[in-house]
């Protein structure tokens, strides 16, 4: 077995095993506490940069579809797991995780005591961190990490997602929807087909001409991973659009919407990370089980008199949506498109159709 070693930037040091493929992963340590959503979640671009510790014991029985991936690769910079399943069970595995990370070139360590990582993230919150497979990768670890930890930032972590170039999926003569991709997921692009929707994909950094060209009807921006406010010139293009189009941001998108407005964000101390949260929707008075990935917040407390908050989260009370009072102008923090509960939120999709004046599609969810 090769040694592997997660070291975190304050000197903590976590050994167990690599598997086959030996490298050296930098990025910032973060944990991840739903009990199945591997799939996604190693191919979710919001996690792009980040050392994935999973924090339930028995990662990869069901295997690998394909089906679930919300990305074309891997996402992670690297990932930790306690036990690794070999030998999966399920009609749709195409292929055994431990063989998938490896095939991915991402740096595994497995046999790690999660929950010590865990414990330790919460009490320092995340952290910059290196993963090192192999006696070569182990050699310069911590070197790498003290000279990546001085200079590290997150301002290339969209790029090296988001698309590069316009595009246009879904369903041709629907809806036109314009989408700001910042790193978005296969199952955002799903859900708006699904309410019969014709997507146009631009780029993080289209300015508004390209965002305009194809007269959308309303205009989406996307998850992705990251500071929201590295994306000034992102901040700037929506400030000029509100009021304009029907505005929907989710996750990445909420963050740069209300920044947009003249709230401000702020850094969790270890993020929201898993399938799990539980929201409360302040005005239907019920309580969502919603999907997170994101280390920033919107500061409630800032958000302007045009904007009102709409979802809170009943751990610790952020903020998790708002909507303009005036104008088609709408944001969840979480992932209505994962649907954990497992489908309390996904009717958030058709409601901003509805509110956007957008027709649905016959039997639209």
């Amino acid at each position: 077995m090769r040694s592997a070693s997660l070291f975190l930037a304050d000197g903590s040091r976590f050994d167990g095993h690599g598997l086959e493929y030996e490298g050296l992963a930098l990025g910032e340590s973060v944990f991840y506490t739903g009990m199945t959503g591997y799939e996604e979640a190693l191919t979710d671009p919001s996690y792009a940069g980040q050392i994935l510790t999973f924090t339930y014991p028995m990662i990869g029985n069901y295997g690998i579809s394909g089906e679930a991936a919300q990305y074309p690769r891997a996402c992670v910079a690297g990932t930790v797991i306690k036990r690794i399943a070999r030998h999966p069970s399920h009609y749709l595995s195409r292929s055994a995780l431990p063989s998938w990370l490896d095939d991915e070139r991402i740096p595994t360590l497995v046999d790690a005591d999660t929950r010590a990582i865990t414990i330790a993230l919460r009490e320092h919150g995340t952290i910059w961190a290196a993963l090192a497979v192999g006696d070569e990768a182990l050699e310069v670890a911590e070197t790498a990490l003290a000279r990546f930890a001085r200079a590290a930032t997150t301002r290339e972590l969209v790029p090296s997602v988001a698309t590069p170039v316009q595009r246009t999926q879904g369903v041709p003569d629907g809806p036109r929807v314009t989408l700001i991709d910042c790193g978005v997921k296969r199952a955002v692009l799903r859900e708006l087909e699904a309410l019969g929707a014709e997507v146009s994909v631009v780029p993080y950094d289209a300015g508004e001409d390209l965002i305009l060209a194809n007269d959308p009807q309303a205009i989406f921006i996307s998850p992705g991973p990251g500071d929201p406010t590295d994306l000034s010139q992102t901040i700037e293009t929506l400030r000029a659009l509100i009021g304009r189009k029907p505005l929907f941001g989710i996750c990445l998108g909420h963050q740069l919407l209300a920044l947009a407005c003249g709230a401000t964000t702020y850094k969790l101390p270890y993020g929201h990370r898993g399938g799990n949260q539980p929201v409360k929707d302040t005005f239907a008075g019920e309580v969502l089980i919603t999907a997170h990935n994101h280390g920033y917040a919107v500061d409630a407390r800032t958000l302007p008199e045009s904007l009102e908050a709409t979802m809170t989260n009943l751990n610790d009370e952020s903020n998790e949506g708002f909507r303009h009072r005036h104008l088609a102008v709408a944001a969840v923090q979480f992932h209505p498109e994962a649907s954990p509960g497992p489908s309390d939120a996904r009717r958030i999709f058709a409601r901003w159709f509805r509110d956007a004046g957008i027709p649905l599609k016959k039997n639209a969810h």
